[in-house]
């Protein structure tokens, strides 16, 4: 996506490394990885920048991977929404070794479950959840040590607003859990976060994907994928609480952040 590389810099502007240092966590910015260039192609069989997207995946997987190894907790800067695949293929396999259950938060707008089938784009950043379920090609989905490399009974999708109609019916027949914004509006946060980390224990790894377009395009513009009717500052505010209330997140992506669409970088401050 256009922009979210620089999504990492405004992260650091915004002094992330410091605000986490005030609540007492020790932090090391490992700088950015290192990967090829977006050539900015059409679509190739339904993919858009295949190879370039499996490159920047294994070194995302990598690094994530080492930082599981080493008991950190991985907090990944992006980017481009598709570079959860090897961050969660790596919480995964870390899972599988350490003989961890798994349990994924997606929080976005979208449900990110297109194939190269149902894609109206070609854009892999719409294709992440179904990748690491399973569904596209073998460069990304044995990215790791089993295919595929999460079940769907994992994931629980929260703030979904905008899927595509093909999507929308490969979402049903594939089971993914999704409280959408209708679900948030009937039942409220308090309720869609009890229902979601419902069954977390001592031995459950969270992991919390983030996609900044999650949030109101009215408190959150900086992001290229913007859908109106998002959760409030304070709904999103008591996501964010519950979630540090089980004390049991261990790896964070922080995905979509676009500077060059943000408004004095309110987007990465808030």
């Amino acid at each position: 996506m256009r922009g979210a590389s620089m999504g990492p810099e405004a992260l650091r502007v915004a002094e992330l490394q410091a605000t986490l240092e005030g609540h007492g966590l020790d932090v090391t910015d490992q700088g950015n990885l290192s990967g090829p260039a977006n050539p900015w192609l059409a679509p190739v069989n339904g993919y858009r920048h295949l190879a370039e997207v499996a490159v920047w995946n294994r070194s995302v997987h990598d690094a994530v991977h080492a930082a599981l190894t080493a008991r950190d907790l991985p907090i990944l800067l992006g980017g481009d929404h598709c570079l959860a695949i090897g961050s969660i293929s790596a919480v995964a396999r870390h899972c599988r070794q350490a003989g961890k259950q798994l349990r994924v938060l997606w929080l976005d707008a979208h449900a990110d479950f297109n194939t190269c089938t149902l894609t109206p784009t070609g854009n892999t950043h719409g294709m992440p959840v179904a990748v690491l379920c399973g569904y596209g090609p073998d460069e990304l989905t044995r990215m790791s040590d089993v295919f595929p490399a999460i079940a769907p009974s994992v994931l629980r999708q929260i703030g979904i607003r905008s899927v595509d109609e093909g999507e929308k019916r490969f979402v049903r027949q594939a089971g993914l859990e999704v409280f959408d914004m209708r679900y948030i509006d009937e039942e409220g946060m308090r309720h869609t976060m009890e229902a979601a980390l419902d069954g977390i224990d001592e031995n459950t790894h969270l992991h919390v994907s983030f996609d900044v377009d999650f949030l109101d395009a009215a408190i959150a513009p900086g992001v290229a994928t913007t859908v109106k009717g998002g959760p409030t500052y304070r709904e999103a505010q008591l996501c964010m609480e519950m979630i540090a209330d089980t004390g049991r997140m261990a790896s964070l992506d922080v995905m979509e952040l676009n500077p060059a669409l943000d408004v004095r970088n309110g987007t990465a401050e808030l």
